[in-house]
C-alpha cells in the first residue's frame, strides 16, 4: 500500500508487543502509515491485525544487525513513497539482579539490543529523517532506569542512560538538519518485559512491583506520550506518575533519592 504525498509515517521497532504495538495501533487509527519491526514474525502479524484499514507493513529486523536496519527502512520507504516522517527506536530488554552473578552472555545482548540497536537506529534513519526535515523525529525509548539508577538493574540501567545521553547529544547534532530528537522515559509499564516469571519466588515482576507498593501503568498511557513526543519540542518525556515523580525527585533531591536506593538493596529482576 502506497501513501499519499500528505500521509505521515512512522517506523516502530519492537512493534511485535507491549509500548510498540500500543504506538502502532494509536498512530494508524490517526491516518499515519505505520511500519512496525521486530524479529517475531507472529507477534508482528496479531499486531497488524489491530490495524484496520491496512495502512501499515511489517519487516523482520534484528536491531543487532546494522545492514538490517538498512534493508527494513528501505523496505518500509517503498511503501511510503520514500517518506519516514518518525522512527521510535523502541526495542529493547530487561534483566536484572546482581551485577557480579550476571554472565557475559546475556550483559552482551542486553547493551546489543538497548544501546548499539539505538545507534545503528539512529545511524540508518538519518538520511530519511534529513529528507522529511522539518518536523521529522527519532525517539528513543529510555526508561525511568534512565533516571533513576537502581539497585539490581545496573547493566539496565547503563544501557537506558547511555540512551538519554546519545539522545542529548543527537539533539544538537542534528538539530541544523531540521530533526527533533527526544527520549521517552516510562515507569514501570504493563508489558511482556515484566511479565516473566521468576523462577525464585513464582511470580511475576509485575506481582512482585506490586506488593512491593510500585506503580505499575497500562500500556494504554504510552501512546498519547508518543504522540505529544511527535509534535512537541522537549527533549525527555516521562510516561506515568512514578517517573514523573522520580525524574523530579533526582533533579532537585538527588540526597533523597540516593539514600533511598540504597535502602532498596537488590531491586526485582525484570
Amino acid at each position: 500500500m502506497s501513501t499519499s504525498e500528505a500521509q505521515r509515517s512512522i517506523f516502530i521497532t519492537g512493534g511485535a508487543s507491549g509500548i510498540g504495538r500500543a504506538v502502532a495501533v494509536f498512530f494508524a487509527e490517526r491516518g499515519w502509515h505505520v511500519g512496525i519491526a521486530d524479529i517475531d514474525p507472529d507477534g508482528m502479524a496479531q499486531t497488524l491485525s489491530m490495524i484496520r484499514d491496512g495502512g501499515a507493513s511489517a519487516h523482520m529486523l534484528d536491531v543487532r544487525d546494522r545492514a538490517a536496519w538498512d534493508t527494513a527502512l528501505a523496505e518500509f520507504a517503498g511503501q511510503t513513497g520514500g517518506r519516514i516522517d518518525v522512527v521510535f527506536n523502541n526495542a529493547g530488554i530487561g534483566d536484572g539482579g546482581a551485577l557480579v552473578d550476571q554472565d557475559e552472555g546475556e550483559l552482551t545482548r542486553m547493551l546489543d539490543i538497548n544501546l548499539k540497536g539505538v545507534i545503528f537506529g539512529a545511524q540508518a534513519s538519518h538520511k530519511y529523517l534529513a529528507a522529511a526535515a522539518p518536523g521529522s523525529v527519532l525517539l528513543n525509548t529510555a526508561s525511568l532506569a534512565g533516571i533513576i539508577g537502581a539497585p539490581g538493574l545496573a547493566a539496565y540501567c547503563a544501557t537506558k542512560w547511555a540512551v538519554r545521553g546519545l539522545t542529548e547529544s543527537l539533539d544538537a547534532e542534528w538539530a541544523a538538519d531540521g530533526i527533533k530528537v527526544s527520549a521517552l522515559c516510562p515507569g514501570f509499564i504493563d508489558t511482556p518485559i515484566i511479565g516473566k516469571v521468576n523462577e525464585d519466588s513464582n511470580q511475576t515482576a509485575k506481582e512482585t512491583l506490586i506488593e512491593s507498593g510500585v506503580e505499575v501503568s497500562s500500556v494504554d498511557i504510552v501512546p498519547e506520550v508518543v504522540w505529544r513526543a511527535v509534535h512537541g519540542d522537549d527533549l525527555h518525556y516521562t510516561v506515568g506518575k512514578m517517573a514523573k515523580r522520580l525524574r523530579f525527585m533526582q533533579r532537585w533531591l538527588p540526597g533523597v533519592v540516593r539514600k533511598e536506593m540504597r535502602k532498596q538493596g537488590i531491586g526485582v529482576e525484570i
